[in-house]
């Protein structure tokens, strides 16, 4: 199971919002390969709200994504697209151990 950790920075965030960011965190975690944990980081940089979503799985890697809006849910969703292009992107890619098992 997805352990996910959301912390607001100079702000606070509605129980809809955190609800909202567990919930894009699990979608998140079920496309990648052995999710350990996500974070999900919201703050306040003058008149824009950031949240930034990471993601870590069992093999190491780490999946980080930022997005701004006039509002955190907006941001959200933009750090949300930004992170599972990454996923996709790394997935979709050769796997080195299926290459070299196919070479011997």
């Amino acid at each position: 199971m997805l352990a996910t950790t959301i912390t607001a920075r100079h702000c606070e965030i509605p129980a809809e919002l955190r609800a909202r960011a567990d919930e894009v965190c699990r979608r998140l975690g079920a496309q990648t390969r052995n999710p350990l944990e996500a974070s999900v980081t919201f703050d306040v940089d003058g008149q824009i709200r950031v949240a930034e979503i990471r993601l870590h799985n069992a093999h190491g890697d780490v999946f980080i994504a930022r997005g701004d809006g006039k509002d955190h849910r907006s941001a959200l969703d933009r750090a949300e697209e930004k992170l599972r292009r990454q996923v996709e992107k790394h997935h979709a890619g050769p796997r080195r151990d299926r290459l070299a098992a196919g070479d011997a």
